[in-house]
């Protein structure tokens, strides 16, 4: 499925403050911990704990919390379907960060090892 300007453009305004409190439910509803949570964004972002909640009190959408993000070089490893979309396909950068965090929270919630989560270049065997 191809997003459209529309979809994107309302995935850029949205604020991180108005979906984080669903991502803590999600997670916490799984038996999972907000701690768990911000780990797995600071994998994605880079934010720390206090630079996340400076993100939140100013209330910034999705475009300026990416722009400020220091995106994980393994950020590409993130792959499948989220809401319908399959992350690799999308083509605005911003849209696809939207989705790679929601493809992780979705994995924590669903009891997946942080091993897996926070994806690692496979290393090579030597022989």
């Amino acid at each position: 499925m191809k997003t459209t300007p529309e979809h994107d453009e309302r995935m850029a305004k949205m604020t991180f403050a108005s979906v984080y409190p669903h991502y803590i439910t999600k997670v916490e509803c799984k038996g999972r911990t907000k701690a768990e949570l911000h780990h797995v964004i600071t994998w994605l972002t880079g934010f720390d704990e206090k630079e996340l909640q400076v993100l939140i009190n100013d209330n910034v959408d999705f475009e300026t919390f990416f722009k400020k993000a220091k995106l994980n070089p393994n950020a590409h490893l993130i792959t499948g379907v989220i809401c319908g979309y399959r992350i690799e396909d999308i083509e605005n950068p911003v849209t696809k960060r939207v989705r790679y965090l929601d493809k992780l929270v979705d994995e924590l919630a669903n009891g997946k090892k942080m091993e897996k989560i926070l994806r690692s270049e496979k290393k090579s065997k030597t022989t």
